[in-house]
């Protein structure tokens, strides 16, 4: 059961990181958020897409952590 918690845990930390990098490429500016004027915009369409499974893998990725320190 750890076993599979960890390749879960894996596979969510990699679709993360894709998800990060593709965040970054959509701001049109550096990787700290340098190049967009510091004006603020709203996110729409895809951008907002990418933002909110984001969100709901990083739910995911921590509940799965929190049980898996609880079963060990």
């Amino acid at each position: 059961m750890q076993t599979a918690f960890n390749y879960i845990q894996i596979a969510l930390s990699a679709f993360l990181v894709i998800l990060f990098i593709l965040q970054v490429k959509g701001t049109g500016g550096g990787f700290f958020g340098g190049g967009s004027g510091g004006a603020y915009r709203t996110r729409r369409g895809f951008e907002q897409t990418l933002f909110r499974a984001t969100i709901l893998i990083v739910v995911v990725f921590l509940a799965i952590s929190i049980v898996s320190a609880r079963i060990v």
